[in-house]
C-alpha cells in the first residue's frame, strides 16, 4: 500500500463528496474526484488541532459516523476507499446525504436518475455492490422518488463500509501516519 506524503486543503469549505489527492512517496498520485487534498506531514495548525479533538476516537470501531461527519476523517477515509479500489461506497454514501436534504421534486427525480446511472444500475461507471431486489426496488421508484428511495441501499453500503473498510481504514499505515502527524504537531505547539 503507497504512504501518503502530501496533504494540502485546497479549500476550507464543507467537503461534499470524497475529492481527495495523495502523493505518494514514489511520486504516484492517488485522486478521488477533484477539489480538496489531504495534508500529512505538516497539517496546518488549525486541521491540527481539530484532528487532535476528535481523531483518538476513529479507533472505536462504532465511530464511523464521528469519521465521515469530520471533514478531515471523512478526506482520510476516502484516500483509503480509494487506495483500496472501493471509494464508489463514500461517494454513493455521501450522494445519497445530499439527496435527502433535497425539497424539490424535479430536482429530487433528477439526482435520484443521476445517482442510479452512476452507482445503482449494472454496468454502472461506480457501480456498488447491491444485490438485485434493492437494485429493482431503487429502479421501480425513479417515476416518483422520495427522500428514502436510496435508504436500503444507503444503509447496505454503509453496513459494508463500518463491517468491512472502517475497521482496515484504523488498521492502516495511512490512519497511524495522519494520527502520529497530528500528535507531533500537537506536541510542537506545546513546546
Amino acid at each position: 500500500m503507497p504512504t501518503p506524503i502530501k496533504h494540502e486543503r485546497k479549500s476550507p469549505g464543507r467537503v461534499n463528496e470524497c475529492s481527495c489527492k495523495v502523493q505518494t512517496q514514489r511520486g504516484q498520485t492517488l485522486q478521488t474526484g477533484a477539489g480538496n487534498h489531504l495534508l500529512l506531514r505538516k497539517p496546518p495548525l488549525d486541521t491540527t488541532r481539530a484532528l487532535m479533538e476528535t481523531w483518538p476516537c476513529f479507533s472505536n470501531l462504532s465511530l464511523l459516523p464521528l469519521c465521515i461527519s469530520h471533514a478531515d476523517g471523512k478526506i482520510a477515509f476516502c484516500i483509503f476507499l480509494r487506495s483500496e479500489f472501493c471509494d464508489e461506497n463514500i461517494e454513493f454514501w455521501s450522494a445519497c446525504e445530499e439527496f435527502k436534504k433535497i425539497k424539490s421534486r424535479k430536482e429530487m427525480a433528477s439526482k435520484a436518475n443521476r445517482i442510479y446511472e452512476e452507482f445503482i444500475k449494472s454496468e454502472a461507471p461506480k457501480e456498488v455492490n447491491l444485490d438485485f431486489h434493492t437494485k429493482n426496488a431503487i429502479a421501480q421508484s425513479l417515476h416518483k422518488p422520495t427522500a428514502t428511495s436510496f435508504l436500503v441501499a444507503q444503509r447496505k453500503i454503509y453496513n459494508l463500509m463500518e463491517n468491512n473498510s472502517y475497521p482496515r481504514f484504523i488498521s492502516s499505515d495511512l490512519y497511524k501516519e495522519l494520527y502520529a502527524a497530528a500528535a507531533r504537531e500537537d506536541m510542537d505547539v506545546k513546546s
